[in-house]
């Protein structure tokens, strides 16, 4: 069977893609990671359903990004016909994402729903190498495991209390990240179609949307989390200030995190990314200790110290192979290539 990914062109590292790719994926963590206090605000004080949440957001990214670009970019909001199913396929990983994480987080807890969804990490190193033949060699696989490693301890999931759960959630939670490890793999494989990242987010986020409100109306509350009628769709009913929160977690952290991280796999292959990704962890107890007044342990310190180290170790290491490549193929140059070259550079001289 036919793979339906399309085969990728060699991807060949530069420093100047490596510097773009690292920065707009620390980027995307950093918008990411404020996405938590939003959502906790707002199933803690308004108690709307996750999934009643998740079609929102996914709506209100539609609704920012679609005049925006219309202004701006107008030609961005154009696909072919082979795009548009590829992209109704994405938006329906993305829709099956959103669910499964927020029913993680339901029935596991926020800390063992984090680790459980970066476990993605791995799964996008092995199955980058798989399908979409990205180098996995023994730095990526050190980074993967400080990378895990950090976030079991930010998240302080190596406490035996946080595990309290069962099957059906754990289960749950490893899809979660088999999910984001399937999208990161979608946003490099689009990239290499030749979409914008721009264009992926609009659409993704918009076929997304509609397939949540279908979920929410599915009858016999189908899906945890779910709208038991269809008047809880509008589940804030008059809170201006519930609205507002609610579309600024998608205009802010949502548009910012997941269109960063979808330019971002423009420069850097979706293992490399999925591995920067692993800071958000860290990032958000950092914002939790410097404005919820939350105390960082030396332990969550000590996890957010192994994610930059692996995140560092990796950078390090791909700038050294970039410089290592561009050498020797500046060496590999033929002793009569350089003098043809030279007679050329003087015949185009006046």
């Amino acid at each position: 069977m036919r793979n339906s990914l399309p085969t990728p062109h060699p991807f060949r590292l530069t420093q100047d893609k490596i510097a773009r790719g690292y920065a707009l994926a620390l980027l995307s963590a950093a918008f990411l990671s404020t996405t938590a206090p939003f959502i906790r605000y707002l199933t803690q004080t308004y108690e709307i359903p996750p999934l009643v949440l998740a079609m929102w957001r996914n709506f209100f990214v539609l609704l920012v990004l679609l005049p925006a670009l219309a202004l701006l970019r107008p030609a961005l909001l154009l696909v072919s016909r082979p795009h548009l199913f590829y992209l109704l396929g994405y938006g329906l990983l993305l829709a099956a994402f959103n669910s499964l994480w927020t029913t993680s987080v339901a029935l596991n807890g926020a800390a063992v729903s984090t680790v459980l969804a970066y476990c993605s990490a791995a799964f996008t190193a092995l199955l980058g190498w798989w399908i979409l033949k990205e180098r996995l060699d023994w730095v990526k696989i050190v980074a993967v495991i400080l990378a895990l490693a950090g976030c079991v301890l930010v998240a302080e999931a190596f406490k035996p209390g946080v595990w309290q759960s069962n099957l059906l959630g754990i289960t749950t939670g490893i899809l979660s990240g088999l999910a984001y490890a399937i999208y990161s793999l979608l946003g490099r494989s689009a990239s290499q179609r030749g979409l914008n990242p721009w264009t992926t987010l609009l659409y993704t986020f918009g076929f997304a949307s509609i397939f949540l409100l279908a979920a929410n109306l599915m009858p016999g509350s189908f899906l945890p989390g779910t709208a038991a009628n269809p008047s809880e769709l509008f589940w804030l009913k008059n809170s201006l200030a519930g609205w507002g929160i609610l579309f600024l977690l998608a205009a802010g952290p949502t548009i910012g995190g997941f269109g960063f991280y979808n330019v971002s796999l423009s420069y850097l292959p979706s293992s490399v990314v999925n591995l920067v990704a692993t800071l958000e962890p860290a990032f958000t107890a950092l914002i939790a200790y410097v404005f919820l007044d939350e105390r960082l342990t030396l332990v969550q310190i000590l996890g957010s110290l192994l994610i930059l180290s692996g995140v560092v170790f990796l950078r390090i290491y791909e700038g050294w192979l970039a410089n290592r490549t561009n050498n020797l193929q500046t060496t590999s140059i033929s002793p009569l290539q350089k003098p043809l070259n030279a007679k050329a550079t003087e015949r185009a001289e006046p």
